[in-house]
């Protein structure tokens, strides 16, 4: 079950890397690349075109999205993976009261790391 929950946080953080790419992409486009790969019939480049044009809608869905998706895996990796790690805080001789803040706070914060780091970067 563990490598189903971890699972579950990497995919949260490649879908997090996804909508950056996207929001990256379509920021960082050149009109006209993007018009020159229309003359050359490649798929994709009228719509990028078109989201480049006036990209508000698309890149407030992707902020959202974004969102959506950190808050998704801080709540389901702290309340999964903490749990598992503040019980291994308690049987290692830290008082209970304070394994459960612990476990889910290191554990939060390992996983905002990653998704800084690998779903933003």
């Amino acid at each position: 079950m563990l490598y189903a929950e971890i699972a579950i946080v990497v995919v949260l953080i490649c879908v997090n890397g996804l909508l950056a790419m996207s929001e990256l992409a379509i920021v960082s486009s050149r009109p006209a690349r993007l018009k020159a790969m229309i003359d050359r019939d490649i798929k994709g480049a009228g719509r990028a075109l078109a989201l480049g044009a006036n990209p508000g809608k698309f890149l407030s869905s992707v902020q959202i999205g974004i969102t959506l998706v950190g808050v998704l895996s801080g709540a389901f990796s702290g309340a999964t993976l903490g749990d598992r790690l503040s019980v291994f805080l308690a049987s290692a001789g830290v008082r209970e009261s304070l394994a459960d803040p612990i476990g889910v706070g290191i554990v939060v914060a390992l996983i905002t790391y990653f998704s800084l780091i690998i779903g933003e970067l």
